[in-house]
């Protein structure tokens, strides 16, 4: 098969196809329209999912401080479940793409199918012991008396519908490892459609709903949410995606989900890793004051929305990477990331020059509070300095992840971010009297040490011989 015939396409016509959906064969495409199909697609499902805890916290933020808290405690837990659904997620991608490359439908359709039933096997404790547990939970994090009594039914609502959060996540990975990045952002612009619109109908009792106040929100949320599953069975049983499941596929297969599981649980700690070393940074950036941990989360929230589109690109780049070598094309997978990581230099390179030049018109448009806006300006001057490794260092992992090789990544985070990065921040902020800005220079310089050594993991090409 050709990668195409005629003229190239037009950019508006491959975006076009990017977020309506492609036949293309990604092991066959140019790289360039390859990445530019997958990851646009890619880039739009993460921005919809960052949209659902904003869309709560706005009509939440109407109930009141103590509703707010309710939302802001379980957040905190639920990132726990998000890190493990991302962990989960890794591993069915990385299946789902080596069997696409590799031309079988079958196995991939098998795969999907323990993927989802690992899914509901690890919700099932969990959402137990969030329905048993949720006072407690929000006793122990600090919750007032009130949120313990009144709001632990919003944490129960949440942590006991766990599993649809883990097969949102998982099945999307499923459409994305085989190709089908446009489906994965349908699903969720759906979800956020119904959360939307619910939330404030729940939330305040709007025409015949019922005045439910927080609990409204878990309500919408999971409505949202659940709607989209049904959406991704349906099209997962229809035959319309690129894997097809039927009735001979449900059967427990535990080989498969074992070796999901070996992946999983590596990826899963990755995520933990990450999410665990932003907490402890901002208990050391609690030293300095208020206005130290308000200007980095200013920052970082500015920072972290700029990097959605990076995170499109590296995920773009582990799908091709998994069919590549699925197809036998190790040489193919090996240049679609350095294109990509190209790609994303270049991208993040230029908004990093935004950040530097325009830092404090960008942050005051957020806050007018000089003393936070002092710090939240240094945070992205100084992180935005290693967007340049940053940009190749995400891509770079995830291609690594795409391969099946989990645990080089969760090694390099563990040794980059809790190895490097805590203590540097803690010796510059502190002992160094660098303050905030120290903390700040650690955070880019973890960055950068981490591009470095994933690009050095990655020349060795060892992920080329990894079977999965």
């Amino acid at each position: 098969m050709s990668a195409h015939e005629g003229p190239a396409p037009s950019l508006w016509t491959s975006l076009k196809e990017a977020v309506r959906g492609t036949e293309q064969d990604f092991t066959e495409a140019p790289l360039g329209r390859a990445i530019l199909l997958l990851s646009v697609p890619m880039v739009l499902e993460m921005v919809m999912e960052s949209i659902f805890a904003v869309v709560d916290v706005f009509f939440v933020a109407r109930l009141g401080a103590e509703a707010i808290a309710t939302v802001g405690l379980t957040e905190s837990i639920v990132a726990l479940i998000y890190a493990l659904a991302m962990g989960l997620s890794i591993g069915a991608s990385a299946l789902i793409a080596r069997r696409t490359g590799e031309k079988d439908p079958e196995a991939a359709a098998r795969v999907a199918v323990q993927a989802i039933g690992l899914g509901v096997l690890v919700s099932i404790p969990i959402g137990v012991a969030g329905v048993v547990f949720a006072q407690p939970l929000l006793s122990m994090l600090g919750g007032s008396p009130w949120v313990v009594e009144q709001g632990f039914r919003y944490t129960q609502l949440l942590l006991g519908g766990n599993v649809i959060i883990l097969l949102l996540f998982i099945i999307n990975a499923i459409f994305r490892g085989a190709g089908d990045a446009a489906v994965s952002m349908r699903v969720l612009g759906l979800a956020n459609l119904l959360n939307i619109i619910l939330c404030p109908c729940l939330i305040l009792g709007l025409g015949p709903f019922p005045e439910l106040g927080v609990v409204g929100a878990a309500m919408a949320t999971t409505i949202g949410r659940g709607v989209g599953v049904c959406y991704q069975l349906y099209r997962l049983s229809q035959g319309t995606s690129r894997v097809a499941v039927r009735r001979h596929h449900l059967r427990f297969e535990p080989a498969t989900m074992l070796t999901m599981l070996r992946l999983s649980v590596n990826a899963t700690f990755q995520m933990l890793i990450g999410t665990a070393s932003w907490t402890v940074l901002v208990r050391i950036l609690a030293s300095a004051g208020s206005a130290a941990v308000a200007g980095y989360t200013v920052g970082m929230r500015i920072i972290l929305f700029a990097l959605l589109p990076s995170w499109g690109m590296a995920n773009a780049a582990a799908t091709l990477v998994g069919q590549n070598l699925g197809a036998r094309k190790p040489e193919r997978a090996e240049q679609a990331v350095w294109r990509a990581g190209l790609y994303n230099m270049v991208f993040l390179g230029a908004v990093g020059l935004g950040f530097i030049f325009f830092a404090e018109p960008l942050i005051t448009t957020i806050t007018q509070d000089p003393p936070v806006v002092a710090v939240a300006v240094r945070c992205l001057r100084i992180v935005s300095a290693g967007f340049l490794f940053y940009a190749y260092g995400m891509v770079l992992s995830q291609a690594l992840n795409g391969a099946g090789d989990t645990s080089t990544p969760t090694l390099l985070n563990l040794l980059c971010f809790w190895g490097l990065e805590l203590p540097l921040a803690w010796l510059l902020s502190g002992p160094l009297g660098l303050g905030p800005s120290g903390a700040f220079a650690s955070i880019a310089t973890a960055f950068s040490v981490f591009a470095l050594l994933s690009a050095w993991v990655f020349r060795r090409g060892r992920w080329k011989l990894r079977e999965v």
